[in-house]
């Protein structure tokens, strides 16, 4: 048995004396936590395993108790302990988005979450302070992991001081599309695998502790840009146009122009999937989880079709072309 796991059946024990349970490997992540599902007095709970030495659990308990009072169906938080890196909160199931979706009841199901990402970008109207912003620097930064990680760690590319320039400038005018939209809280994983269908107020909604105030298309991106799943573009397109609408409706957006709402869709999956890719690769190279090479094809998919519709991004779309023949 593992060091960790010996800790959590001495927490849960400290927290159930004299108790019958049992525990079981539920699922792990990109990161260094690891999900357990703890059967004990006929309930089904969730132990999250985040080792203090490479996680912080304050961030995930605050935003969760935040984002269960303005009504998400987010696991509510029972028990938590930062020093030893535990926290036991309620089983929201083990039915993902991408365990189900299909054409028959996409609509739906996206419906459910096109309705809860209203719901959270409405709660920075009642309290804007309450995320970090999605700055200028953080956009940058996760952009440069696709140079690094992607292109000269993955694929063994040497960049030359006039491709990095395309890059740089590229960067820029990406970042400028993205802070020029209505900045709203976004999840920032808002996709398949983060989604559980629920009886009750579905989604159940995962993963939120890297939550920040960034821009209006970003979980927009995540949903229907989905690195695990693919949809036609016309169908992206309507949904997208269709948010844009209950946007308006709702009060997120003031201005009625689909057409730069798509513009700004595009550009943000373009930002997205330049950091997924660099993320991907990172996670196989420095991190040893391969698993993730699987989903890069897609996201280059998605990247390399948005840049090769956008008139201004025409130089990068170039130099991706060329590093990835």
């Amino acid at each position: 048995m593992d060091k960790r796991k010996q800790i959590i059946l001495n927490w849960i024990e400290s927290l159930y004396p004299n108790q019958d349970f049992s525990l079981e490997s539920a699922s792990s992540d990109a990161s260094f936590r690891r999900y357990f599902r703890l059967d004990i007095q006929y309930n089904s709970l969730i132990v999250m395993d985040a080792p203090p030495e490479n996680e912080e659990i304050t961030t995930f308990c605050r935003l969760a108790r935040r984002f269960n009072a303005l009504g998400l169906n987010v696991p509510e938080i029972l028990h938590s302990e930062d020093e030893l890196g535990l926290v036991l909160m309620s089983d929201l199931g083990s039915t993902h988005y991408l365990d189900s979706l299909n054409d028959s009841n996409v609509e739906r199901l996206y419906g459910d979450a096109l309705g809860c990402m209203v719901t959270l970008q409405a709660g920075t109207f009642s309290e804007p302070d309450f995320l970090p912003p999605y700055s200028a620097d953080l956009l940058r930064t996760e952009m440069d992991l696709f140079r690094h990680w992607y292109l000269e760690t993955h694929l063994g590319h040497d960049i030359t001081d006039e491709e990095n320039r395309i890059m740089d400038d590229a960067w820029q005018f990406l970042i400028e599309s993205a802070l020029e939209q209505p900045q709203l809280w976004v999840h920032r994983d808002f996709h398949s695998r983060n989604l559980m269908i629920t009886d009750i107020n579905n989604p159940g909604v995962l993963d939120f502790q890297d939550a920040v105030t960034g821009p209006i298309t970003y979980d927009l991106v995540s949903l229907l840009k989905d690195c695990y799943i693919e949809w036609p573009e016309d169908r992206v397109e309507d949904w997208v146009v269709g948010y844009h609408d209950l946007a308006l409706q709702s009060g997120l957006l003031e201005k009625d122009d689909d057409q730069q709402f798509l513009r700004w869709f595009h550009r943000m999956g373009i930002q997205r999937h330049l950091k997924v890719a660099g993320i991907f690769a990172r996670l196989s190279h420095r991190d040893g989880k391969n698993r993730y090479l699987a989903d890069i094809p897609l996201t280059i998919k998605y990247l390399l079709s948005a840049l090769q519709n956008d008139p201004e991004l025409v130089q990068l779309c170039k130099l991706i072309e060329a590093k990835i023949a």
